[in-house]
Order: C-alpha cells, then sequence, then structure tokens
C-alpha cells in the first residue's frame, strides 16, 4: 500500500489542480524544491521544457501524468493546465519558449529523452541571465536544434474517464504491487476482463499489461529517488525479482537503476 506521505501528496496534487494560476509568461531560471513539494496547478501562454537535473519530477494534468528523472524532459505546451511534484531533492530547470516558438510541433506534455549535450545547454541556459547578448543567443539556438533530435518517450500515464476502469486503475495506484489478473480485478469492480480490455484500448490507448507496467515504472522512480534500495523497489512495484525489475527499467530508460542520474 502507499505509504501515509505519499497518499498525501498524491491528494495534494488532486486539489490544486482545482485552483489554477494563470501566469502568462514561462520562466527561464533554475530553482531547488525539497523531496515532496509541490508547485501548484497553473498554465502559461508560452510553452516551457521542465528538466530536472537531480531528483525525478513528475508533472501532471487533467489527462494523465507524466514522469521525468535526469536523463529525460518535459515538454509542456503553451496554455497546458498543469502542476509539479518533486520526489527526492529536486534542481529543476524550467526554459521558457514564445507560444509561436514550437521547435517540436508537439501540442501535448511529451517526455524528451535528454543527451549529454543538452543537459548541459539546458542547465546553461537555465542560469545564466536574460541579457539577450549574441553569445545567450547562440546558446539558445543550439539547444533549440537538439530539443529537435531528441527522441520521445512514453512515459505518460493517462487518466481513465471511464469509471469502471477509474475504479480498477485507483487499485493498482493503491498497491503498485497488486498481481491479480484483468479477469480478478474486474470481478472487484463489476466489469468483464473484455470489457476492461476494450475500454484500455479505446480510453487510454494502450493494453491492461502497458499501463500496468508504466504505474510501475512510476512507482519505481519515485521510491527510488528517495533512496529505496533496488531489491525493495522491485518488490514494492511488483517485480517478480530484482533482475526482472532491472530488465525492465533498463529497456525503458537506456540504463540502469540509479546509474542514469
Amino acid at each position: 500500500m502507499l505509504r501515509p506521505r505519499r497518499a498525501v501528496a498524491l491528494s495534494i496534487i488532486c486539489q490544486v489542480m482545482t485552483e489554477i494560476r494563470h501566469d502568462p509568461v514561462a520562466p527561464t531560471r533554475t530553482q531547488w524544491l525539497a523531496s515532496g513539494a509541490a508547485i501548484a496547478a497553473h498554465r502559461h501562454d508560452d510553452h516551457q521544457i521542465v528538466y530536472a537535473g537531480r531528483g525525478v519530477l513528475a508533472v501532471t494534468t487533467d489527462a494523465g501524468s507524466w514522469i521525468a528523472p535526469a536523463t529525460r524532459a518535459l515538454w509542456v505546451p503553451a496554455g497546458t493546465v498543469h502542476a509539479h511534484q518533486a520526489h527526492g531533492a529536486l534542481e529543476l530547470h524550467l526554459v521558457g519558449l514564445p507560444a509561436h516558438e514550437n521547435p517540436l510541433g508537439l501540442d501535448t506534455p511529451t517526455v524528451l529523452a535528454v543527451s549529454p549535450l543538452l543537459r548541459e545547454l539546458i542547465v546553461a541556459h537555465t542560469r545564466g541571465p536574460e541579457d539577450g547578448s549574441p553569445e545567450r543567443a547562440r546558446l539558445r539556438a543550439v539547444l533549440l536544434d537538439q530539443l529537435r533530435a531528441s527522441p520521445q518517450q512514453p512515459l505518460h500515464l493517462p487518466t481513465p474517464g471511464s469509471p469502471v476502469l477509474r475504479a480498477l486503475c485507483d487499485i493498482l495506484r493503491a498497491d503498485p504491487a497488486d498481481g491479480r489478473t484483468l479477469a480478478e480485478l474486474g470481478r472487484e469492480v463489476g466489469a468483464s476482463d473484455r470489457t476492461l480490455s476494450r475500454l484500455f484500448r479505446r480510453d487510454l490507448g494502450m493494453t491492461f499489461p502497458q499501463w500496468r507496467t508504466q504505474l510501475r515504472l512510476h512507482h519505481a522512480l519515485v521510491l527510488l529517488a528517495e533512496g529505496t534500495p533496488v531489491t525493495t523497489v522491485a518488490h514494492r512495484c511488483g517485480w517478480s525479482s530484482a533482475s526482472a525489475f532491472i530488465d525492465v527499467f533498463r529497456r525503458a530508460f537506456g540504463h540502469t537503476p540509479g546509474s542514469g542520474s
């Protein structure tokens, strides 16, 4: 089961999504957030790149949640209502881009791979002054070029709209290690596995095993950011062994747990 502190954190995110702040200009800056800290729901008239140089960042919208360790960044399109949640001490780098400047052509939040070069560009850009100098302009141009080359990552955990699907997903959010089959879970929420399978594909765009794996990876990133040992993470997230967890993690993120930050 989720520990009380994490349950409270999830409750905070749900609450702040009802209190929307409008900040027209998306800032470009570096800031630190303590583990468990949240930035309330807000929106910008600009696009924003959100990157955690340290710790793990979760971004929540009404469409679901996205999570990113230090090898990933989040693209948040202009006008998107979103809230931030820090897991582990978070070194947050924010890059604002005018609404007319969309190097990725994306209109939905997206997780992007961050190469070592892109990481250094983001860090340098968010720590330097907005002085309009030629050097600053060249740095920004290279950063945008690197963004265009960044592969998109399937790290979105969509929020279900169907009440029965939402009930099932809430069960697994409360305990990602729950290993019951779809048919067994269906009996608890009052729907057949065939109906649930159809809802997963129609409402969430993925199969039940895919959604559960995404949920477990999200939960694993949070636990790892809090310093939980890999073997314990594997157990709490429902993998049969640490080696099975490490294999799935490596395929999802390109590195083993704890080696990519």
